[in-house]
């Protein structure tokens, strides 16, 4: 799809310095455009590429300081980074705007399809499954029995949502990631064996979730794993049978939050972090990276870090400046040995 730069500022309320009529059909950093390019400066360091880019269009500040001839047309606007992130934005729902129903692709007669939904091949739509409208259900995607879904939601390529599972509107769920499976239960028996616990709850998703990657949500043994509304959870998690995490809190990769955990509203988890069962974890809670939770968090709105994690961040960032001394604290010991020992030869001596 082509626009030219005067279209362009109208989307963004820009105003156009150079040719309104130069066209673009591609969006690309500044420093590798070609001809047919949209790009954007909002980083200083990157005004060099201003002057030498093949690109046909550039955003920039309204603020922004000309100092050499510009071979692109201009668009100045308020802030360059958010209109680029607006024109990213239009350009992936292009992009990715399909509709009807591709063969072969199973649909149950009982289940509920929306209006504008896409379906692609190979997909699997169960019975009583009812999906919302403007739903985008992707190649290999499996949607069990009695899952509800709601409006404008994408279930990226080999999706798996299991039975009664419920997710709300604006959800996106990437590939591989898989929603409502069993969780972690079993039982020992006496014989040193273990014996499976039926696990009959579901997983509910609220609106504005996004779930990267091969994540995995296990259902609840009873009641529902729950992830609240705006919450974005990265590639590779693994979230525990009847875990709750709060809405617009945001995890990062290979984080595993065993059964049953709570995490507060708008917390911010690192990647590699581990949490134990049946723990809660504060709300504003911000956890680096590769930490462990071994217990409560109480406090509102702090920062944590450590294996496990210290009551305090800044002690924790203590340890880890005063391990990287560890060496040289290791050949002043061994120093005041020797020097110890030496003197108690001349007090030996003296005696």
């Amino acid at each position: 799809m082509q626009f030219t730069a005067q279209e362009i500022s109208f989307m963004l309320n820009g105003t156009v310095e150079g040719n309104p009529h130069a066209t673009v059909n591609q969006l690309s950093k500044i420093e590798e455009a070609s001809a047919g390019s949209l790009s954007f400066l909002a980083n200083p360091k990157y005004e060099q590429y201003l002057y030498t880019t093949d690109a046909s269009v550039v955003i920039i500040n309204n603020d922004q300081q000309i100092s050499e001839p510009v071979k692109a047309a201009l668009i100045r606007v308020e802030n360059a980074y958010s209109a680029f992130s607006i024109l990213l934005e239009k350009y992936n729902s292009i992009k990715l705007n399909k509709t009807g129903i591709e063969q072969p692709s199973f649909i149950h007669p009982s289940a509920q399809v929306g209006e504008n939904c896409y379906v692609g091949a190979f997909a699997y739509i169960g019975s009583g499954v009812k999906l919302g409208n403007n739903c985008k259900i992707y190649p290999q995607a499996y949607i069990a029995e009695n899952v509800t879904i709601g409006d404008n939601v994408t279930l990226f390529p080999g999706v798996i949502v299991y039975f009664d599972c419920v997710i709300g509107s604006n959800v996106i769920i990437h590939s591989g990631a898989i929603i409502g499976s069993d969780g972690f239960g079993f039982a020992p028996a006496g014989d040193g064996t273990y014996n499976k616990i039926s696990q009959i709850g579901n997983v509910i998703v609220e609106d504005d979730v996004e779930i990267g990657s091969n994540t995995t949500i296990d259902r609840a043994t009873m009641g529902s794993t729950i992830i609240h509304k705006g919450v974005k959870l990265d590639n590779l998690l693994q979230i525990a049978h009847n875990v709750e995490i709060g809405a617009n809190t945001v995890i990062a990769a290979q984080t595993g939050i065993s059964g049953s955990t709570k995490i507060g509203e708008n917390c911010i988890v690192g990647g590699q972090v581990g949490m134990v069962g049946h723990i809660s974890v504060a709300k504003g809670s911000q956890i680096m990276a590769k930490s462990g939770i071994n217990r409560n968090i109480v406090e509102e709105n702090k920062k944590w870090g450590g294996i496990p994690f210290f009551s305090s961040y800044l002690d924790n960032m203590r340890v880890e400046v005063a391990v990287t001394h560890l060496p040289a604290l290791e050949k002043k010991i061994l120093e005041l040995e020797k020097v110890i020992t030496e003197l108690r030869k001349i007090n030996d001596s003296t005696i």
